[in-house]
């Protein structure tokens, strides 16, 4: 006779934070965690990004167990992070010979386009519509939120911003993100009420609360329904990817998508 199959280990599959927020009808989200996938090293062991020096098979291979685990309906689309303020219309299909352009926040209205962005101690943002129309994530760290990437965005959303919500995941928390007086500068000149988003240290430094900055942009723009995971992706060393601790490593994924008409 033979023998079951025994199920495979829950720590060999992928696993994720699921966003706690009141999320429309036919809107999906999940954050990655770390755990779950086969690469090796310091990108063990579910790295989604391609582009850290990874083992292509390997991302491959984490890509196909996140999107069965999850029973993704598509690929998520994948895009080249570049720190700067264009958003993908992902309603709008790329053609087959155009390489994707440098692009750091996504939005959908079409059911089954799954939004993606790559972190490793930077603020995954999700935005959805209230009535599940539409949804968008952004990829924020300091360079993007001094730059705009929110009100880009939003101004690409093209929606009332009363109708949004939004949740705030994972990223490095403001006790471990020490940086200089000219992260502060380029942020409040964004942002001028973001100064209290920053502490000065001992070293003559600051500590910056990305979500916080994150918060008060989306607050000025009108967006008042505001979520957050309240993780750190640094001190949370089992869960998380964090370039700002161990500088060669992977990254996790936060995904949104439409699943109804």
């Amino acid at each position: 006779m033979p023998l079951e199959p025994r199920p495979e280990p829950a720590w060999l599959r992928p696993t994720w934070l699921t966003p706690d927020w009141p999320a429309p009808p036919g809107v999906r989200a999940l954050s990655t965690w770390r755990l779950g996938g086969v690469s090796a090293g310091p990108y063990a062991s579910l790295n989604l990004g391609d582009h850290v020096g990874d083992a292509p098979q390997a991302v491959a291979e984490n890509r196909h167990r996140l999107r069965d685990a999850a029973k993704l309906p598509a690929e998520p689309t994948w895009l080249r992070q570049v720190h700067g303020i264009a958003v993908a219309d992902l309603d709008r299909a790329l053609p087959a010979d155009q390489e994707r352009p440098g692009q750091d926040a996504a939005f959908a209205r079409t059911p089954g386009r799954i939004c993606a962005i790559l972190t490793a101690d930077c603020l995954p943002i999700l935005l959805a519509a209230q009535d599940g129309s539409a949804v968008a994530a952004v990829h924020a760290g300091w360079r993007g939120l001094a730059a705009g990437v929110i009100g880009a965005t939003l101004g690409s959303l093209a929606l009332p911003a009363g109708e949004l919500i939004a949740w705030l995941g994972p990223c490095i928390g403001a006790a471990s993100y020490e940086v200089g007086g000219e992260v502060r500068a380029a942020v409040l000149a964004e942002a001028p009420a973001a100064a209290v988003a920053f502490t000065p240290n001992s070293s003559g430094r600051f500590l910056a609360d990305l979500a916080l900055i994150a918060r008060i942009q989306l607050d000025g723009f009108g967006v008042a329904a505001v979520y957050a995971a309240n993780a750190c992706t640094f001190s949370d060393r089992a869960r998380y990817f964090s370039h700002r601790r161990d500088a060669q490593t992977g990254r996790q994924a936060t995904l949104i998508w439409r699943t109804g008409p």
